[in-house]
């Protein structure tokens, strides 16, 4: 599949310490492990010698050893220890699979596509990270929230992070009101990572935690990957209790099954001083209004054929977003 050679979230970086951790990514049961350097990594979640899950075990020397017979992986999957014997060598077909791995943007992120022949265990090869131009910029602050668990499959929920017009109704006296539920038109064009959408406004009570005014905000869109995506706001001046107020938000989406997600959002917000749970709290206000909307559409997978649901103007980003995972041939999560 095509979506095996994108890079996809699969954990917070800061939930994997000691210990292994079990994650799922694309149907595919992972196990993700430090070695003594700190290194991420990322095995398929079944020791190639009886089957058990190697997430179970735990990390000894440096190498992930199997819960059941103690056999221990280094880095690249190859087994190097077999307790019951113990003068035995393993040769280089006894061994776990092993993904590319990736810490970026607060997550780690795994490609399950194989790699080529000589790459290490956190290689990165093939396309790159979803961007985040705002990651670099030392004037703003960045936090990750969630995770969210969500049965939604990941092109459903980026369509909704694209959307303006439910924030009258999904998000009312937040980001939107019934009464000023119009869209001005604005510009999409396409990206080689998907589209880019300006000149989107909208009028919002409150459209950010320091809101002391209802305001215009200017968004812009960008979709990065096939199941992540950038939002840019910008309130009106003199509307927010912070000078100089701007935010980036990203949007990335672990493709778990065909119809179920795990969500997390990196924050890059003007602002150094509030705490990072009452910045948590206001997004997790946002998404937890629409999450029962998303986990109550029909089909749960994104129909790619523009004729199966209807469409105006206002809805033109997701419906380039349809055409783009449609030229680009994903499968998983659409139908």
């Amino acid at each position: 599949m095509i979506e095996h050679h994108h890079w996809h979230p699969v954990a917070a970086a800061c939930d994997l310490g000691a210990a292994p951790l079990a994650a799922h990514l694309l149907g595919q049961p992972l196990a993700l492990w430090r070695d003594d350097g700190g290194r991420a990594h990322a095995f398929a979640d079944r020791c190639p010698h009886r089957g058990a899950r190697l997430s179970l075990g735990r990390v000894e020397g440096g190498r992930l050893e199997c819960p059941y017979h103690g056999w221990q992986f280094e880095g690249a999957g190859r087994c190097v220890h077999v307790p019951a014997l113990p003068q035995f060598q393993p040769p280089a077909g006894h061994r776990a699979g092993a993904f590319g791995v990736q810490e970026a943007h607060g997550l780690v992120w795994v490609r399950l596509a194989s790699r080529p022949e000589g790459e290490g265990a956190d290689a990165d090869a093939g396309l790159p990270l979803p961007a985040f131009a705002a990651e670099g910029d030392a004037r703003l602050r960045k936090l990750v929230c969630g995770p969210y668990d969500v049965a939604a499959s990941a092109p459903r929920i980026v369509e909704n992070f694209l959307d303006m017009s439910h924030f009258g109704f999904v998000h009312e006296g937040w980001l939107g009101a019934r009464g000023a539920a119009a869209i001005d038109d604005y510009r999409v064009e396409p990206t080689p990572t998907g589209l880019l959408a300006t000149g989107c406004k909208a009028w919002q009570p409150q459209s950010n935690l320091h809101s002391t005014a209802p305001a215009q905000v200017e968004y812009t869109y960008e979709v990065t990957g096939p199941y992540a995506a950038v939002l840019t706001k910008l309130p009106e001046a003199g509307t927010t209790a912070v000078e100089g107020w701007r935010e980036s938000i990203a949007l990335y989406i672990c493709p778990v099954t065909p119809e179920s997600s795990r969500v997390w959002f990196r924050l890059a917000v003007a602002d150094f001083d509030a705490p990072d749970q009452k910045l948590r709290d206001f997004q997790h206000t946002i998404f937890t209004q629409d999450q029962p909307v998303l986990e109550s559409q029909e089909p749960k997978r994104l129909p790619l054929d523009l004729r199966a649901e209807l469409h105006t103007a206002a809805d033109k980003a997701s419906s380039a977003y349809r055409r783009h995972l449609k030229a680009l041939g994903i499968t998983f999560g659409t139908c």
